[in-house]
C-alpha cells in the first residue's frame, strides 16, 4: 500500500496569503510525485491549469470555501468560473448553517443546483460535510442525502476546523456510502502511517499539505 500512497493525495494550499511562487512549487511537486491532483484557491486555477497540462494531475478547487453559508446562487457562480478557468474537480462546502438548523431541504436543493451543472461539463463533484463538527447521526444524514446526487466524493473536512479527518469518521461513511461514491479525508494528515490507516478505512484520496514529507517517509 506505501508505494501507491502518492496517487492518493490531492497537494493542497488554500491559505488565504498563497503566493504564485507558492502555486508554481505546488504543481511542480505534483507533477514530480504524480500526485492526483493539485488543490488551489480559485483565484489560481487558471495558473495551476498552465502548470500542469503536459501532465495528469488534475486541477481541484473549492467553491463556497471554508464556512459553506455562501447563497446557493453565489456557489453556482463560484462554479461555473472556476469551471471556466479549467477546474477538473470542485469540492463544495455544504451549508452547515441549514445543516444544523436540520434544514435538509435546503441541503437538498443546494446539491440539486450545483451537481448537475458540474457533471454536465463532466467535472467531478466533491462535497465537503465538516465531519469533526457533526454527529454520526448527522454524518448519516449527509450520505442519505448525497447518494441520489451521484457526488463523486464526499470529504471529511476544510482542515479549518477544529477536528479534521478521522478514521471513524472514514469508516462511518464508507459503510453508508454506495461503493460509486469516493471518500476524499482531508484535514490534519500529517504522517504516512496515517495516511494509510485512513486509506485502509475506505478512503481513495487524501487532501494533505504535508503531501511531500509523508511520501518521502515510504523511502
Amino acid at each position: 500500500m506505501a508505494q501507491l500512497v502518492n496517487h492518493y493525495i490531492d497537494h493542497t494550499i488554500l491559505k488565504p496569503t498563497t503566493l504564485v511562487k507558492e502555486i508554481e512549487q505546488l504543481c511542480a511537486e505534483a507533477m514530480q510525485y504524480n500526485f492526483a491532483a493539485v488543490c488551489v484557491p480559485p483565484n489560481f486555477v487558471k495558473k495551476a491549469k498552465e502548470l500542469t497540462k503536459d501532465s495528469e494531475v488534475k486541477v481541484a478547487t473549492v467553491i463556497g470555501f471554508p464556512f459553506g453559508y455562501s447563497a446557493i446562487e453565489a456557489k453556482v457562480a463560484e462554479t461555473v468560473l472556476a469551471m471556466v478557468d479549467g477546474a477538473d474537480e470542485l469540492d463544495i462546502v455544504i451549508n452547515l448553517i441549514a445543516l444544523k438548523n436540520n434544514d435538509w431541504e435546503y441541503l437538498a436543493n443546494e446539491i440539486n443546483h450545483l451537481a448537475p451543472l458540474i457533471q454536465s461539463k463532466r467535472k467531478a463533484v466533491k462535497i465537503i460535510i465538516e465531519s469533526g463538527i457533526l454527529t454520526d447521526e448527522e454524518i448519516i444524514k449527509c450520505c442519505t442525502l448525497y447518494t441520489p446526487a451521484n457526488v463523486d466524493f464526499m470529504k471529511t473536512s476544510t482542515g479549518y476546523a477544529e477536528v479534521g479527518a478521522t478514521m471513524h469518521a472514514v469508516e462511518l461513511m464508507r459503510k453508508n456510502l454506495p461503493e460509486n461514491i469516493q471518500i476524499k479525508a482531508s484535514g490534519g494528515i500529517r504522517d504516512l502511517a496515517f495516511a494509510q490507516a485512513l486509506i485502509a478505512a475506505g478512503a481513495t484520496r487524501l487532501g494533505c499539505s504535508a503531501s511531500v514529507k509523508i511520501v518521502n517517509e515510504q523511502n
